[in-house]
């Protein structure tokens, strides 16, 4: 009792609760910037000092787009067969021909012709023809920009997927969201910067490198959300801990105070990790409410199909996606398409079968996204984008069937929304749709569009990391898809 009555304040606050009250103390100096520098190295758009890496950054200069919705079909849709009309392989179904081809069954010189299985008519102002497969999506051309001549290094799903998504074919560098939640920051504090959805069938090849942060601090992450039930897995606090766990857990808090809250030359991990605490924290209370889709109009559950069984899941991300943007979460990305085979658009046996049941899931809530955005005046500052890691052959992979085989020699991705000139299509393949020989743009122009988009310069967004300062566009400048901009 004597011991105990000589204690000052200070040594009590130290003690109490294992020390957790200066892990407390640590976080509200933290947002001040007090003895922390900030370990961002993001050119000319990182704010030095800053003790939060998702704390609001400003852009590089103005921003055409506030937020970004990256509608990923996996598998690789065929574009000869959606949006890239080619009228003169009609009536040909079935001819050998001559054509250099590259996927998964390897290097070919010759095939057979399978003709685009769908019509097209078409659609707007613009006149852009669209495949019968997405009637919905053809009604919003008006307010899209179609680039038919993409490309990328890899006809294989893992590495095109990762290259699509963070600019490389291998694993271990920060994707497209890490890259705008690490220049931008988020400016909602209670909800994850980067958001993503996965198919009903399961996540694609690959996994979590398809939204990791690579060599980034995980705070720059993607965030799994599901649309329904619980929103964020292994958010919520153990109801119960045994006495063990409780032991374990004060010592692990001792032994971080001990580490942490002490003068040090560099204590930027200690923000990050603050950040991530307190990010969790919020969540646990905000998230339900972000995803109660069930509390919006009938009316609107009825613009997106959510009372149709073929379209009720995907209309439930796209709902709970504007959802999202208007709560300002800065990176949204939504996978249609799962696990192997008929469960995405790899539409290696029937194409009939294959891309009637994903268009048929997807194709009006995509309209709907687009429509609702728009009436309520986001769209101006959403920018949407839309595509697979690859596109499809023009001839057959099989001696039967109409399966396509991979083609990463050119294919079709489009953009709508936040600084995106409407009604335009630039880039062409050629008059089967095997490659691209009009104005090609590598997977990077699309990165450095969205970047640009966002305010974000993509050759002065750069980490330090390895010895380089780190880019997710590369080595060599890139420009952004320039036709396509407003």
């Amino acid at each position: 009792m004597e011991n105990f009555c000589k204690r000052t304040r200070r040594e009590f606050l130290w003690e109490a609760g294992a020390k957790f009250t200066g892990l407390a103390l640590t976080g509200l100096l933290a947002k001040d910037g007090f003895a922390f520098d900030s370990a961002t190295s993001g050119g000319q758009g990182a704010k030095k000092g800053l003790g939060n890496p998702l704390a609001p950054k400003p852009p590089m200069f103005p921003a055409k787009a506030k937020s970004v919705i990256f509608l990923f079909m996996y598998g690789g849709p065929s574009h000869i067969d959606t949006f890239d009309y080619k009228p003169t392989m009609y009536g040909r179904d079935g001819q050998t021909i001559e054509v250099k081809t590259f996927g998964r069954g390897g290097k070919r010189n010759q095939g057979r012709l399978i003709e685009p299985k769908w019509k097209f008519k078409q659609y707007g102002q613009c006149g852009k023809f669209v495949s019968d497969l997405f009637p919905n999506v053809g009604g919003c051309v008006d307010d899209m920009a179609f680039i038919h001549s993409m490309t990328a290094d890899s006809p294989i799903h893992g590495s095109a997927m990762l290259q699509m998504n963070s600019g490389k074919i291998l694993s271990g560098a920060p994707c497209l969201g890490s890259w705008v939640n690490y220049g931008l920051g988020s400016v909602n504090e209670n909800l994850p910067g980067f958001v993503v959805m996965l198919d009903q069938s399961g996540g694609p090849i690959s996994g979590a490198k398809n939204w990791s942060s690579g060599y980034m601090p995980a705070t720059y992450q993607g965030t799994v959300l599901r649309p329904a039930g619980t929103p964020i897995l292994d958010l919520a606090r153990p109801e119960e801990l045994s006495k063990d766990a409780q032991r374990q857990l004060l010592d692990s808090l001792q032994e971080y105070n001990h580490e942490h809250l002490t003068p040090r030359a560099d204590n930027s991990n200690l923000a990050a990790r603050i950040a991530s605490y307190e990010l969790a924290y919020k969540m646990q209370s905000n998230a339900p409410e972000a995803v109660d889709v069930d509390s919006e109009p009938e009316h609107i559950k009825k613009l997106y199909g959510l009372d149709d069984p073929k379209t009720a899941d995907f209309a439930r991300k796209m709902i709970l996606t504007r959802r999202l943007v208007e709560k300002g979460v800065r990176f949204i990305q939504v996978y249609s398409g799962g696990s192997h085979n008929d469960a995405n658009w790899d539409a290696h046996g029937d194409l009939m079968f294959n891309h009637t049941l994903h268009a048929g899931r997807t194709d009006k809530p995509i309209a709907a996204l687009i429509q609702d955005l728009k009436q309520r005046g986001l769209l101006d500052s959403t920018l949407i984008i839309w595509g697979g890691e690859f596109g499809r052959q023009p001839v057959a992979e099989y001696a039967a069937g109409t399966g396509r085989d991979h083609n990463a020699y050119g294919f079709t991705m489009w953009m709508a929304g936040g600084g995106i000139k409407g009604g335009t299509s630039v880039g062409s393949t050629d008059e089967l749709g095997s490659r691209a020989v009009d104005s090609p743009f590598h997977v990077k122009s699309l990165h450095a569009t969205a970047l640009q988009l966002m305010g974000l310069d993509p050759n002065k967004l750069s980490y330090f990391y390895g010895g380089l300062d780190q880019k997710l566009v590369g080595v060599e400048h890139t420009d952004p898809i320039k036709e396509i901009i407003a």
